[in-house]
């Protein structure tokens, strides 16, 4: 594994520490991942959401058994993320994503249609559209990647938060 993604995948399992309990049932938004196997092989009990599109067919998500929903990095590939934030059954919330850079166009992979960025977003932006769903933020916290040089973008990167992530609640 890399150091960014080690990094993140730490990040990320520290802000879990914070904020949730290993004998929650997590329902992870996205196929098996690296992410999600990290997660497992640390204690959490997660279960991933896929197998059909999360846009047209959102409401499948709550066939699933699960008391707290995480979706780490899917929400910028979707078109409108805003009918699962508001459907879900959860009574807890784990978003990542990556940060819109000023300094950089969105992610787009042209030989992979599932593998690129719909939206990048600001802090602010993900943040609205968690509390227009019906959600309480408790917990923010961004992360800058650790510096590796491959140019003024990557030092445009060691000043630039990256990556966001929220813990929210809904009574």
């Amino acid at each position: 594994m890399n150091k960014t993604k080690y990094f993140r995948f730490r990040k990320t399992e520290n802000f879990l520490n914070k904020h949730l309990s290993k004998n929650e049932q997590i329902l992870d938004l996205g196929t098996p991942n690296e992410l999600s196997i990290f997660l497992q092989n640390k204690g959490y009990d997660i279960n991933s959401c896929h197998g059909f599109d999360f846009d047209l067919e959102h409401e499948k998500i709550n066939n699933y058994d699960y008391d707290t929903f995480v979706a780490f990095e899917v929400f910028e590939h979707l078109v409108s993320p805003f009918p699962i934030l508001r459907d879900i059954k959860a009574k807890k919330l784990v978003i990542t994503v990556p940060l819109r850079l000023w300094f950089a166009k969105a992610y787009r992979n042209q030989n992979d249609p599932y593998d690129q960025h719909y939206h990048e977003f600001e802090s602010w932006q993900l943040d609205m559209l968690i509390e227009k769903a019906g959600w309480k933020i408790i917990a923010r916290e961004k992360w800058t990647p650790p510096f590796q040089f491959n140019g003024i973008r990557s030092i445009l990167r060691a000043f630039t938060p990256r990556f966001y992530a929220v813990y929210a609640k809904r009574e």
